[in-house]
């Protein structure tokens, strides 16, 4: 995204830029992604109405365009698997949209959300459903744990964290 596209999507979708405090309860954060390919068809505000309406509050997000190696590291739990190439081709095609959700039990309520991984097989009312297209463009990624919340949460939104706001 480039210019005024840019800032008018972060503020349609509620975007903020202040700093979050995570020591708050364990399991009240998550991180979301929001895929390029659901970025770049324009889903940013309709997914982000969704969660918001859930109940979850977006405490920080931002544009990230990552490049091949932050998505190998990303991703590197991954490696090897026969997928791995197609999901870091896809995850460094355009900007993604990283956020931090609040809710109590955040990880488990996001991820029934955005359904399976699938989105062929995933629930009618989830998001994968609505916006995926395949298991590799399946729109979202959600942390599947607490551990895992945080990691990623670090590797998106602290300085020391790998991806950079590009």
């Amino acid at each position: 995204m480039k210019g005024a596209d840019h800032r008018i999507k972060q503020k349609e979708a509620g975007f903020s830029k202040s700093k979050v405090d995570l020591s708050g309860e364990v399991g009240t954060y998550t991180l979301a992604i929001i895929k390029p390919h659901a970025v770049a068809k324009g889903h940013v505000h309709d997914i982000t109405e969704r969660i918001k309406m859930s109940g979850f509050s977006i405490k920080d997000s931002k544009f990230v365009h990552l490049s091949t190696e932050e998505a190998e590291e990303f991703y590197a739990i991954h490696s090897g698997q026969e997928f791995f190439e197609r999901l870091t081709m896809s995850m460094t095609s355009g900007p993604l949209a990283a956020l931090i959700l609040e809710k109590h039990d955040a990880v488990r309520s996001f991820r029934a959300l955005i359904g399976a991984t699938n989105p062929a097989e995933a629930a009618d009312d989830t998001l994968r459903k609505q916006f995926g297209e395949s298991t590799v463009l399946n729109a979202l990624h959600g942390s599947d744990s607490d551990q895992n919340a945080l990691r990623e949460v670090n590797f998106f939104f602290t300085d020391s964290g790998s991806a950079d706001q590009k």
